[in-house]
């Protein structure tokens, strides 16, 4: 990319006279196929950073129309260029998306994705991927998460993920290192897919009899669950946390919830997920974070939003 863009310049005014003095090397159908080649990467990090499909696609569609209005012959490396507007752009968005959460009902949680195409969903890594850790992605200020996802994600080198950001290479280490330990201090060792599913078949069974033993059991000691509605009728608006609370929560509210319920599992985010749906309805997505010490978080999305574009992906 060009030495010493700035965001200033990354958000310059649109001028429609730029795409007409283009000559016929650097035509908009040229610039279409660079943009595409690299838009599972863009939108991988806009995702990544957001915690929202929406919000991501918001942030591409501003990249596509800099990508048009740019200066593009001066561009030595487009995919750098794009992820630098892309990045920069997703930061600004989270900052604002952040007051906008303040004023949410409920718990957030970040929106599900259909990881079955694109299991690493365009990173080099599926890090910064699964549901819990976006989830606490979200308690990190917008650099600090950006540089962790350009970093633990995409493999990017601290001295480009510093230009991108427009910081030094030191402070970029500190922004990753921060981030690492942040997560790190609130997640404990994911166990295999295998013992996931399990667990989940378990946690599920368990749900829907009202069996307070087998929760008790299989539930952590700081156990959280967590319901995103959005103020959505039947969805807790707290979190409710401990093993003997979420257990009698899930007890009270199994004769009302489960009865004419379809289950189906579906792939979100890289891990089993189950899909709740009455009467050919989605009604709510679960995913869990499980660890060698059992179920640490119940994430539930009932955001309706949420839920359709989860369920129109699936049907891609």
């Amino acid at each position: 990319m060009t030495r010493g863009d700035d965001t200033d310049s990354l958000e310059g005014t649109d001028s429609p006279d730029d795409t007409d003095a283009l000559d016929g090397t650097d035509s908009l159908d040229e610039a279409a196929k660079v943009f595409m080649a690299v838009r599972p990467r863009l939108f991988g990090i806009a995702y990544r950073v957001l915690g929202s499909t929406g919000e991501a696609e918001d942030v591409l569609q501003e990249a596509w129309l800099r990508w048009q209005h740019a200066d593009r012959g001066v561009v030595r490396e487009p995919e750098a260029f794009l992820a630098t507007v892309t990045a920069r752009l997703a930061i600004n968005l989270a900052q604002s998306a952040r007051v906008r959460r303040e004023a949410y009902t409920g718990p957030w949680l970040p929106e599900p994705i259909d990881t079955r195409a694109d299991p690493q969903l365009g990173a080099e890594r599926a890090e910064a991927l699964d549901l819990a850790v976006l989830f606490l992605l979200e308690r990190l200020n917008p650099v600090e998460r950006a540089a962790y996802v350009l970093r633990e994600a995409f493999d990017y080198p601290y001295r480009q993920i510093a230009d991108m950001l427009e910081t030094s290479e030191s402070n970029t280490r500190q922004l990753v290192s921060r981030a690492r330990k942040r997560i790190s201090s609130e997640r404990r060792n994911p166990v295999d897919p295998t013992e996931h599913r399990r667990l989940m078949e378990v946690f599920l069974t368990a749900a829907q009899t009202g069996d307070l033993a087998v929760l008790e059991n299989i539930l952590t000691e700081d156990v959280v669950s967590y319901t995103d509605g959005n103020g959505l009728r039947g969805a807790s608006r707290i979190p409710v946390v401990g093993p003997m609370h979420v257990s009698r929560y899930l007890a009270a509210f199994a004769p009302r919830f489960w009865p004419r319920k379809e289950i189906a599992w579906v792939e979100a985010n890289g891990g089993p997920a189950a899909l709740v749906s009455e009467g050919g309805t989605a009604v709510v997505l679960l995913t869990l974070d499980v660890s060698d010490r059992g179920i640490e978080r119940a994430m539930w999305v009932m955001n309706p939003g949420k839920l359709e574009r989860f369920v129109a992906s699936l049907n891609d």
